[in-house]
């Protein structure tokens, strides 16, 4: 020792030979551990750690440290640093006296004499890094010439500033950003004295024990005149040690995921997300899915697009609570695919917004049963116009207008908004797939509500700001013009929803709720001129929520962040296309009241009639073509009645099995016999105008679960693999 103390007397006037980085160069070169996420704005929004070797936070400027910390540093490891030139004489002349002089056999530490410069040196060069075994004399020599040449170079505050950074502090914890916020959970600026005892006691001893720890900081704290206790140092240290790394949990970093997927790491992404929308989307959801508690709802998930580039300017995957990201999360669409489906009957010709449409009890022969919708509240309105069913999403004339359009070609239309989810044929979702059991993604129907939008305009979406969004035309701009009026029709939404609810904004909007089989969806998804947002709720793991509709369920979410996007600007209504007219339009009966009503043009008409059950089409009602009714054994026989029901039969004869039957045993009903059965309906020459075959099983036959009832009403199966219950959203 006595040696090197000699040698560095000497060689004070030498220069080290190898280039000293920097401050410029050094504080470049550092690396936080966790790639950031940047808003559009260059705002943080979310971090993702990207490197397991060490933990560091973002470079921090002496300005952003507490005093506290400089100086509580300053007196543990180099108490004249503001007075040498990097090489602290008097403190190697002690070191090497007490060292020399060291009882033999004691416990004490060998003393150092390394000054806060020096081990900046052995930070900045890995040659001259401390090692578990010591530095040799040629190596405190080199990192006493490096020490050298920094404070030739670096003023004492960079010199301060770099080592706080570059130090490691316990265990992975490198650096004074991530050492204040791993063991205290706050900034390097609001370090107390105490803490700053503690971390600085830390720099020499990074695995002590919280006991050593909490004595060295004592005696430190004693020091620098502190007034905090040892009883309180002792209790700082046993929480920072306990806690360690805890403040670094955070939510999953959905959106950086998403865009570093398949790329090489990035420390910084920039992406097209709005930081204080993303804010206010994910408080929302949360303060509203804290309300719903009780209803047995505790998931969400929030989208918004810019309609015109088609970027995310919100991307709140989850409440923060766990891995799922409930905006690629595929979920039953409900009835929110309606709008979709009354857009390809318009746009053919099929249907305009003040067709009838019949709203009374249907059975659907399926391959695995009758298919049975029911109206939500299971009521029924006899009749209801394309306007007053899809504004009040009525359930029974969807699946009317789905047996006009064809399930094939709604299908193929759902494709073609962009729904990729549905990957099986449309026979796998049969009429069922009017009321939305088809699984999509919030990513994929909020993108198909933007083509609505758009005015029938198909385009991607994206988290990277790009040029101009290439969309293509796939929807008819009249028929979207037409839904769109009707999806933001007040009046016509009160049907179901009453006029005060969560979907009637003070500026123009479009929106359509959606509640899946058994309440476990729940969606709002709606659009203005510049911007479309989606809403899902209900719980990942399926539980069904309870009598949750998409008023009280997503919609009020929904309606917080519309307002929010609108707080500056109303939105404004589309530009009616051409080809589009306005006309008064008449009810006869007046099964609605009279209203003005736009028609693609060769369509409009003034007067709208409902033609008297005596003069439709006869049809066979029920049984439908190719049913089975099950008798149950424990209802008596007598209750088991079937009693036929036809459309358009004045003066025609009902015919079983070739017998005629009559008022009387019509009127009481027909009690069923197990076996296959046709039943006809006759005019006067005997000739079948409709016919019906069906199947009556007996208990022990009963392959499904079905029931009559004792006024003969129609059967009820349990729904196959691509049939549906027909329930949603009010």
């Amino acid at each position: 020792m006595k040696r090197l103390l000699l040698v560095l007397a000497l060689g004070l006037g030498v220069q080290a030979q190898a280039a000293v980085p920097t401050p410029a160069q050094v504080k470049a070169a550092w690396q936080p551990s966790e790639a950031q996420l940047l808003d559009r704005h260059g705002v943080p929004v979310e971090s993702v750690r990207i490197d397991m070797t060490a933990r560091r936070q973002p470079w921090v400027a002496l300005a952003d440290i507490s005093p506290a910390l400089g100086r509580a540093v300053m007196q543990a490891e180099d108490q004249r640093f503001m007075e040498h030139g990097g090489i602290d004489l008097k403190a190697v002349g002690q070191a090497a006296w007490d060292n020399l002089f060291r009882v033999h056999g004691s416990q004490a530490r060998l003393r150092g004499a390394s000054t806060i410069t020096m081990q900046l040196a052995g930070l900045l060069d890995p040659a001259l890094a401390a090692r578990a075994a010591g530095r040799n004399w040629r190596q405190k020599w080199d990192q006493a010439l490096a020490a050298r040449e920094l404070e030739a170079g670096w003023s004492k505050q960079q010199i301060l500033e770099a080592y706080l950074n570059l130090a490691s502090f316990r265990g992975e914890l490198q650096g004074i950003g991530a050492a204040a916020r791993g063991l205290f959970g706050k900034a390097p600026s609001g370090l107390d004295t105490g803490e700053s005892a503690i971390l600085a006691s830390l720099l020499r001893a990074p695995g002590a024990s919280t006991r050593e720890l909490a004595r060295r900081a004592c005696a430190l704290a004693a020091e620098l005149k502190a007034a905090s206790s040892c009883a309180t140092i002792e209790w700082q240290a046993e929480v920072a040690l306990g806690r360690q790394g805890a403040a670094f949990k955070r939510p999953p970093a959905q959106v950086a995921r998403l865009l570093m997927d398949g790329a090489a790491p990035q420390r910084v992404l920039r992406s097209t997300l709005d930081a204080d929308l993303q804010r206010f989307a994910a408080t929302t959801l949360r303060r509203h899915l804290a309300e719903l508690a009780e209803r047995n709802v505790g998931d969400g998930a929030v989208l918004v697009l810019d309609n015109d580039s088609g970027e995310i300017l919100a991307y709140v995957a989850n409440t923060g609570t766990g891995e799922v990201d409930g905006v690629a999360a595929l979920r039953q669409a409900g009835s929110t695919l309606k709008p979709f489906l009354y857009e390809l009957a318009i746009e053919r010709g099929i249907l305009h917004a003040a067709s009838l449409l019949d709203d009374t009890p249907v059975d659907i022969p399926t391959v695995g049963g009758l298919y049975v919708p029911q109206n939500y509240d299971r009521r029924y309105h006899e009749v209801a116009s394309v306007r007053t069913s899809l504004a009040g999403s009525l359930n029974i004339p969807a699946v009317r207008t789905l047996m006009l359009t064809g399930v094939e070609r709604f299908h193929e239309r759902l494709r073609e908004v962009g729904l990729s989810s549905l990957t099986e044929a449309a026979d796998f979702y049969g009429y069922s797939l009017a009321l939305g059991s088809a699984d999509v993604s919030l990513l994929e129907l909020t993108n198909a509500y933007r083509t609505l939008a758009n005015g029938g305009m198909q385009g991607s979406v994206t988290l990277r700001a790009r040029g101009p969004d290439k969309r293509h035309r796939v929807l008819d701009q009249k028929a979207v013009f037409i839904v769109g009026d009707i999806l933001s029709d007040r009046g016509a939404r009160s049907v179901t929803f009453g006029l005060r609810n969560e979907l009637a904004t003070s500026f123009w909007s479009a929106v359509k709720t959606g509640t899946s089989k058994d309440m476990r969806d729940n969606w709002c998804v709606g659009y203005s001129d510049r911007y479309t947002v989606g809403v899902w709720v209900g719980n990942f793991d399926g539980r069904p929520m309870w009598d949750v509709s998409g008023v009280s369920g997503a919609a009020p979410v929904w309606r917080d962040v519309m307002d929010y996007l609108h707080r500056a600007s109303p939105g404004r209504a589309p530009a009616v296309p051409a080809g589009l007219v306005r006309q008064n339009v008449a009810f006869t009966p007046a099964v609605e009241p009279p209203r003005s009503e736009w028609f693609v043009r060769g369509t409009e008409t003034a007067a709208v009639t409902l033609l008297a059950p005596g003069q439709r089409q006869p049809k066979i009602v029920y049984p439908a073509d190719s049913s089975l009714i099950a008798l149950d054994p424990d209802i008596p026989e007598k209750l088991q009645r079937v009693r036929f029901t036809a459309q358009g039969e004045r003066g025609l004869a009902w015919v079983l099995d070739g017998e005629k039957l009559d008022q009387a045993r019509l009127a009481e009903g027909w009690a069923p016999v197990p076996g296959k059965h046709e039943v006809k309906l006759v005019g006067e020459d005997g000739r079948a105008v409709a016919s019906a075959r069906f199947e009556v099983r007996g208990g022990a036959q009963v392959v499904s679960t079905f029931s009559i009832s004792s006024g003969g009403s129609s059967a009820r199966s349990t729904p196959a693999s691509g049939e549906y219950s027909g329930e949603s959203e009010r």
